[in-house]
């Protein structure tokens, strides 16, 4: 009963806040047609209209969902927000597109607009929010084929998004149809003002809020598959509580008012209370530099954040199955149920290209020891006299391994994208049932 109410009150959350999504996205559309009508105006441009303030609405609510508030993010996760901030800015970058195009179409006079050293400033503003737009969502997409430093790309995204939005209010100012009365005017300053207080929150309190809880590096510790575990300590304060599973934004050696953090999954137990670590593989310069860092160094850790925890769903027991360096929440996982001694049944498949690249391969065996723990290793390369399975993880593979009565565990997969969308698709051809089957991706950008 208590599972069903929790999964009820973050089904409610999760339909709260999209319904208010929705709502504020297309709140400022019946604001600009309330109350004034505009004769010997056609259909379709009212339309194009509509869909460039449903356009702006969205570029101003990405502010909001890029915030981090954790009570936004608890009934999803905030992998899964950050995803829809990547997709909902592309279906806003296709509004904003419809909104010229469908004018240029209808009402070809309006195609003189185009022509900059004659076009009158509302044209101008709106061209150049036009191009932010657009190599905002281009450098996005295309970020890791142009090597773009994550940043670099971060500082770049922060600026033409800025930019964007602003241009794009100062074209509704200038054509003036919409917001020629007083309260119309009033709602509109309201939403820059929470937009600049966003930026004011995420840039300067949070920063601030964290320069009063710094971290010191008291360990580094190198592990398989080019991975190193940072143990932090916190300096002056109690520490962070987290559940097993979820992540923080990790800044190492360096004033939080950097624009330098990223996200790295817990790799410790939630029940140590003295310490947090996190495990890196080096995949880039930032992660690379990690294995050379010294104790002593200064970090800061914003979070925690993430719904991908055992704590959150219940079931007669659990199945992991982990690509690579998607072992690292899942052994956060595996550590706080050793630490509980909890008594259930557990499943953990690990796949990767070699023995060697199996991070926490001996510390897994260890925790054996203290759970009821099934474990299957898979490498994809195996060296000769391997004894473990080969291949990939496939239905075949999990197939043979998954328990018996499956759709009463809870299954939680980390890993590269194309593993986890193979396992997934495995197993609901398995008969897990979908609600069962929780992920955890880290593609953020």
């Amino acid at each position: 009963m208590a599972a069903y109410d929790t999964r009820l009150r973050r089904l409610l959350g999760g339909a709260f806040w999209l319904a208010l999504y929705v709502g504020l996205s297309l709140g400022p559309l019946a604001v600009a047609f309330l109350y004034r009508g505009h004769p010997g105006r056609d259909f379709w441009t009212e339309l194009s209209v509509a869909l460039g303030f449903v356009a702006l609405a969205m570029m101003g609510l990405q502010f909001a969902i890029t915030a981090r508030f954790r009570h936004v993010a608890a009934p999803y996760g905030i992998d899964i927000v950050l995803r829809f901030h990547r997709q909902i800015s592309i279906l806003a970058l296709c509004l904003a597109l419809a909104h010229p195009m469908i004018l240029f179409v209808t009402r070809t006079d309006t195609l003189g607009l185009l022509n900059m050293t004659a076009a009158p400033w509302r044209a101008r503003f709106a061209l150049v929010a036009t191009l932010a737009l657009l190599a905002l969502v281009g450098s996005s997409l295309l970020r890791r084929r142009l090597r773009l430093a994550y940043e670099r790309w971060r500082t770049l995204h922060g600026v033409l998004a800025v930019l964007a939005l602003a241009c794009a209010l100062v074209h509704i100012e200038l054509v003036g149809w919409y917001v020629d009365l007083p309260w119309k005017r009033a709602l509109w300053a309201a939403m820059v003002i929470a937009v600049v207080a966003l930026l004011v929150y995420v840039r300067i309190v949070v920063p601030l809020l964290l320069l009063h809880r710094p971290w010191m590096v008291e360990e580094v510790i190198r592990e398989r598959g080019r991975s190193t575990t940072l143990r932090l300590r916190p300096v002056g304060h109690s520490g962070m509580r987290f559940l097993p599973g979820q992540f923080a934004w990790l800044t190492l050696g360096r004033s939080p008012f950097a624009i330098e953090d990223h996200p790295f999954s817990f790799s410790s137990s939630a029940e140590e209370r003295d310490t947090v670590s996190f495990t890196i593989k080096a995949a880039g310069d930032f992660s690379a530099s990690v294995a050379s860092l010294e104790p002593g160094a200064s970090a800061y850790v914003e979070g925690p954040h993430g719904a991908f925890s055992v704590d959150r769903y219940e079931g007669d027991g659990c199945v992991f199955v982990a690509g690579g360096v998607g072992i690292t929440p899942i052994m956060s996982m595996l550590r706080t149920l050793a630490d509980r001694r909890d008594p259930r049944p557990h499943l953990l498949v690990y796949g990767a290209r070699s023995p060697d690249e199996l991070t926490f391969r001996e510390r897994i065996q260890e925790l054996r020891t203290r759970l009821d723990l099934r474990v299957v290793e898979v490498a994809s390369q195996p060296p000769p006299g391997w004894e473990g399975e080969h291949g990939r993880i496939d239905p075949a593979l999990l197939e043979k391994w998954l328990p018996t009565e499956r759709e009463r565990y809870v299954y939680f997969i980390c890993g590269p994208g194309p593993m986890m969308d193979a396992v997934e698709h495995s197993l609901r051809r398995a008969g897990v049932p979908w609600p069962s089957i929780y992920s955890e991706r880290f593609n953020m950008v």
